[in-house]
This record gives C-alpha cells, structure tokens and sequence, in this order.
C-alpha cells in the first residue's frame, strides 16, 4: 500500500469514528445518556426496594462534571500506557529488522 493511500484510509478511519461518536448525541433528541453504574443501582432499586449497599463511596464527588472529569483523565492514562507499549514494541522490533 502506498504512504498516500495509507494515509487517505486512516484520516477516513478518524472520520468514521468520530461519525459513530457523535451520531447518537445529533440523532437522538433529548435522550439521556447515563453510565451503567447508575442504571445498575435504579434496576436494583426496582428489583429490591430494601436493598444497602455494603459499603459507601471512600471520596464523595462534588458533582457528576467531577466524576467525568476523573474518568477521562483514567481514560487518557490507560491510552497512554496501551500506547507507549505499542510504540516501544514496534520500535523494538523495527530495531532488530535493521540490525539484520
């Protein structure tokens, strides 16, 4: 494959996702998009009305801006992380094929 058409599939790849990303929030008018956890505790709720948890939070956020704020930046590390890893193998093995 050519630089140029490897170049041209991946801002298309990018296009894509961002597509997939934002499609739900244009789309879907007045839709609430909650996290699992707290869609978690409503059905537990209905379920189980009684129900205690068995221990509470160790830090309680100021605001659901903070928790999202807490998440991204985890997500961001766990990126970089995944990332340098990837980068160092492929250095690696590029090292060694011009070694040979």
């Amino acid at each position: 494959m050519k630089q140029s058409n490897k170049g041209l599939s991946n801002w298309l790849l990018l296009l894509g996702v961002v597509v997939l990303a934002v499609a739900p929030l244009v789309l879907i008018k007045g839709a609430e998009f909650s996290g699992a956890d707290g869609q978690a505790e409503e059905a537990i709720k209905e379920i189980q009305p009684e129900y205690k948890p068995w221990f509470n939070p160790l830090v309680e956020l100021p605001s659901g801006e903070v928790e999202s704020l807490l998440f991204s930046v985890q997500a961001a590390a766990g990126a970089g992380v995944i990332g340098y890893v990837i980068g160092l193998y492929k250095g690696r093995s590029q090292h060694q094929r011009n070694k040979e």
